[in-house]
Formats: C-alpha cells, structure tokens, sequence
C-alpha cells in the first residue's frame, strides 16, 4: 500500500506506478493543449495525456475569432499561427447556390468583413478573425506547450480517477504496451471531447440532448481556383433540386486550403440507417455539390457525426474541472466551439496557478463554473439556433417539402416579374439578414460578462452604443467589472502596443493615467503584502506609455485619477472612479475579496 508525500494513501485504483504532478489534462485538443500551454507558461507543472498517437488527423474546428487570437498574441504565437492560417481579407464571401458552378442565390459578408462590419471588428481588438483548420492550430499548441514545460504523453488513455482533499489519482494505460500506471496530481481537467469520460466520472449535469441530427463528412482535394478565387470564402452553402441532403437541408462545400483541399458536410436522417459511405458515393455528392460531373477528386477521408444540443450546468466536481466540448456539444454553427474551448482553459489556467501559488484561495476555483457555464448554454442556443435559422432561406425560396421537380420551379420563381416572384426576393433578403446572427455575432464572439466571486462589482454593465442594442450581433465595449480589457492602441513615438500587450497572462495590471500616481505605490505595497504578481501602468504623455489615438481615454469611463483592476485573462475585476484617501487600503479590499482571501 502506497503511501503519498503528502501522506494521504490511496487504495482505491491499485497496480502500477505512481507519477505526481501539479496538474494532469486528459486531452490535446484545444482545450486541452491549450490549458497546458497556459499552465506551463505560468510555472505550473502538467502532463497532458492523450489517447491517439498525434494531433487531430481530420480539419475539423476552422474559424478562429478575435478573442482567440489574441489569446494567442498574448503568449507568444500569433505569428505562427498567422503562418498557417488563411487571412481575414480571403475568409468572408460566404456564397449560396445551388451548385459552386451553377447559379448563386445570394452572398454574405461574413466573419466582420463587410466594411461597416470591419469597422467594428478592428476597433474592439488587435487581432481579426482567421481560419486555421484544427490539423494545423493542434500542433502548434502542443509544441509551445511541451516546449514550455509540458510532459506531453500521446497513446496514453485516461481509466478512470479518485480524488480525496489532497488530490485526484488517475489510472491511465499505455496503447502501445498496454502497461498501466497512476499518475497523482492536485488537480484534474478533463479536455476529453463531446463523450468525455472525465466528464461522465464527475457526473457533471447537463441540459439539452446528444445526436439530434446526423451529418457526414467528406475531405478531398481538386484545384477549383477558378470558381471561387474571386469570391474567397471558406463556406459555400448549396441548395439543390432533387438533392436528399438530410440534416438543416443544405450541403456545405468548406475550404480547407485555398482552393484546392475541401471539406463537404452532408446531412442524413439519425433516426434511419446510417449510410454506408465509400469512395463512389463520396465522389458522387463532390460532383453533384460542385456541379463538375467529370471531375475526379482526391478523396482523403470520411467520416460519420452527430449534431449535438448539450450543455453542462456545473463545470466541476471537487478538484475536477473539464473544459472545451466536454461541457458545451453543439454544431459547427458561429465557429464557436474551438474558440470557446481555449478560452475555457484560459478562464481556469491562471485560477489554479493562483490557488498552486499560494496567493489565492481555493474558492478561487469555484468562480470558473460561476463564469463559464452561461458561456456554454450561450454558445450551444446561438450555434442551435443559427442552424435552425437556415429554414428561413428555405421557407423564403419556397422549397420546403417539395421534390425535385417542384423545387427547380420554384427557385426559378425568384427571378419573375410577377408579385409573387417579388414577395419572394423580398422575403429572401429578410432571410439572408438573418444569417448575420450566424455570421457576424460580434457580441456572442467577444461579450463574455462575468459575474462571480472573483469580479467586485460596482453594478454596472456595458452600455451598447446607439442602433448597436443587439447583444448578439454588437459587442458593447466597457471597463464594467466583469468585461473584458477595452482595445485601444498605446505605446510612444517608436512603438505600438495593444492595451492588451500591457496586461500579461503572467500578472494583474492596474491601469492609471497621471492624476492616479498614487496608486503605483498602493499596488507595490498591496503586492508585497499579498504575494501576488501585480504591476502598474501610468498612461500619458512623458510616461512610458501614451494614450496614441485618445482612445483609451474615451473607453476606460474612470476619471483620469481612477484606476482599472485587470485580471490575468483581461477581465475587469474592479475599478475606481478616482483616486480615494487611501489607495491602498482600496486596492487591498478589492484584491483580497477576489483572490478569496
């Protein structure tokens, strides 16, 4: 019988030996390699274990928003993933057809690139939105994690766990020897999927249901450049005559890499049997979607999924947390879901670094649920519902529940000049409009308000700007307790940097402009007292840093003499109008009643 450093013994899981770290993740996707990344760059010690052998072998999650990458800048990689990325400028034509070389029904500036959308978009961040198929962003953050500290462990499977006061002891199993050992660590996070076990072993709750619609995935290579390098997009939707394409109704022909590597999703009835896929069938839906019967694809794989409507009401059990698709299970709508998983991580990494620290206390932990949770049932009703808004084009055509012949007809039946031919354009606008809920839901991407213990509210909210009210499409920018850091480019007469870049993943920033001086020693003194990582930022002319454009000036709603409390991952934690009798005592209460203490 084993006995722990820490003097706790185990019995519970037997056999094999023991491994002690700070922190294991089960999983390298997303979540999972991004948590380790984050951890490792915060010291933290962390294994990250993974079933397969390697990265992902299939493209899925592609859109890569704003909150993401500049989560990425901020430890470092967002030149390499830049690198390997499709730009913003080739992301946004969106299309609608009834095949990529038959007729369009209509376009849509996506992703914030419709130029009163782009303003938006470049005013609220530094970075813009990208497409980086999974294949290639996996990679790249386990690298810089392992290259960070990480002890990465691929063909090792998660068998199960106990956890006690003192920590969790996972079973975990090497594929390749089939030889079993324990690895002990203070904390757990299951990054394990959509059917995570983690997830299962807590008994995490959920709402919503798994598998309520079918859908297939086929990748394949053909060089069709010349039917849609001048209108760049990554989604061309297709809407066929005759065509049995099951699911929301619709067939999608995705980019993977400009233009010549493709992904198609094809929807099939669940509740039938499941088609048997195979490279003629394959062949003949690339053909029917891209209206080219001679051509001759490279078909590299396919694949068999199910739409998901789940998400879990509690992020955690104990010393336990999952992140990423095992607590919100929704479809590829909004490209949400990548995103959302490495900013789940990003949400939990520094709360534990500062728990594993010692400056903060365990109730700390129990904020990440307060947080994320109304992300994840956000995210699983947009993406849900954005899918079901494809009904609104259908109805608008016309073609619900017609065959083949009557469907032609009435596509055809938009271009007469006839009343009901105009009723139906006018309808079909509507429709389309609709689709910016999907495509350009600015605030669902970057409005992420927190209320919880580790915010100290002054019971404000972001305050949306006029004919901006939709917190869907519009996101409200705010130094509000509980939003994130407001962009503004600052810096001096040779540099510039984003609010952001003054604000690392490594510390808390107090920002104050020059009436506020005294509250750099009020931070110095609170953090020698508290032992917590926390700098100062003057902004001003002749300090090191400048307000460049005036901008902070008009977003920090603090008076010159007040300052901003930012969290590690840039959220507001707490402010001051201006500057009171005592300063530090204000800072004081404020970061002790966040860090629990």
């Amino acid at each position: 019988m084993p006995v722990f450093n820490d003097g706790i013994v185990e019995t519970e899981i037997p056999g094999g030996e023991l491994v002690e770290t700070d922190v294991l993740i089960v999983g390298s996707g997303p979540a999972g390699a991004s948590a380790a990344l984050f951890l490792s760059r915060l010291g933290v010690r962390n294994i990250m274990i993974t079933k397969y052998r390697w990265t992902a072998n299939t493209p899925r999650a592609h859109i890569t928003n704003q909150r993401a990458m500049e989560i990425f800048r901020d430890m470092g990689i967002e030149d390499q993933v830049l690198a390997d990325a499709t730009e913003h400028d080739l992301i946004g034509d969106t299309v609608f057809c009834t095949s990529i070389a038959g007729e369009e029904i209509g376009r849509i500036h996506t992703w914030g690139t419709r130029p009163d959308r782009e303003a938006d978009y470049r005013l609220a961040s530094p970075c813009l939105v990208v497409d980086i198929p999974q294949t290639y962003l996996e990679p790249i953050l386990v690298r810089n994690a392992t290259v960070a500290g990480t002890q990465t462990r691929f063909s090792t499977e998660y068998c199960g766990h106990t956890q006690d006061d003192q920590g969790v002891v996972v079973q975990v199993r090497d594929r390749l020897t089939g030889y079993e050992y324990r690895i002990r660590a203070k904390y757990l996070i299951g990054a394990d999927g959509a059917r995570s076990n983690v997830a299962a072993d807590i008994d995490l709750p959920y709402e919503g249901q798994m598998d309520i619609a079918g859908s297939m995935n086929i990748t394949f290579k053909a060089d069709i450049s010349a039917l849609v390098d001048h209108r760049p997009s990554v989604l061309y939707w297709v809407i066929q005559p005759g065509s049995n394409v099951g699911g929301i109704g619709t067939g999608l022909v995705r980019m993977v890499r400009p233009w010549d590597e493709w992904l198609i999703v094809w929807g099939y009835d669940i509740n039938g049997p499941a088609p048997e896929l195979d490279d003629e069938m394959a062949v003949g839906i690339i053909r029917d979607l891209l209206g080219m019967p001679e051509l001759e694809p490279e078909i590299t794989g396919y694949s068999l999924w199910g739409v998901n409507e789940m998400y879990a009401t509690t992020l955690q059990r104990g010393r336990v947390f999952c992140v990423g698709d095992a607590i919100h299970r929704h479809p590829p709508s909004n490209g949400l879901g990548s995103n959302t998983s490495v900013q789940d991580s990003y949400n939990l990494a520094w709360k534990l670094a500062a728990v594993l620290q010692g400056y903060a206390a365990e109730s700390l932990l129990d904020t990440y649920t307060a947080e994320r949770a109304p992300v994840a049932e956000r995210i699983v009703t947009r993406a849900n519902r954005s899918a079901r808004e494809f009904g609104d084009i259908f109805e608008a055509l016309g073609v619900v529940g017609l065959d083949g012949a009557q469907m032609a007809a009435a596509l055809e039946e938009r271009k007469a000049d006839t009343p009901a031919g105009a009723a139906k354009r006018a309808q079909l606008v509507h429709a389309m409009e609709t689709k910016n809920y999907e495509f350009n839901a600015h605030g669902v991407e970057l409005g992420q308000f927190y209320e919880s213990a580790a915010i100290v509210s002054d019971g404000t909210r972001p305050v949306p700007e006029p004919g901006k009210q939709d917190p869907d499409l519009y996101y409200a920018v705010s130094t509000s307790p509980g939003a994130h850091l407001p962009h503004a480019w600052v810096g001096d007469n040779t540099t510039r940097l984003a609010m952001m870049d003054l604000a690392p993943y490594t510390r808390w920033t107090l920002f104050t402009g020059i009436s506020g001086g005294g509250w750099s020693d009020a931070a110095g003194t609170v953090a020698r007292e508290l032992g917590v990582p926390l700098d100062t930022v003057v902004i001003g002319p002749g300090q090191a840093v400048t307000d460049l454009y005036y901008d902070w000036a008009r977003q920090r709603e603090v008076e010159e003499s007040g300052a901003v409390l930012v969290r590690p991952d840039k959220h507001i934690a707490w402010r001051a109008m201006s500057v009171p009798d005592d300063p530090t005592a204000a800072l004081r209460t404020a970061l002790t009643t966040v860090l629990g203490r």
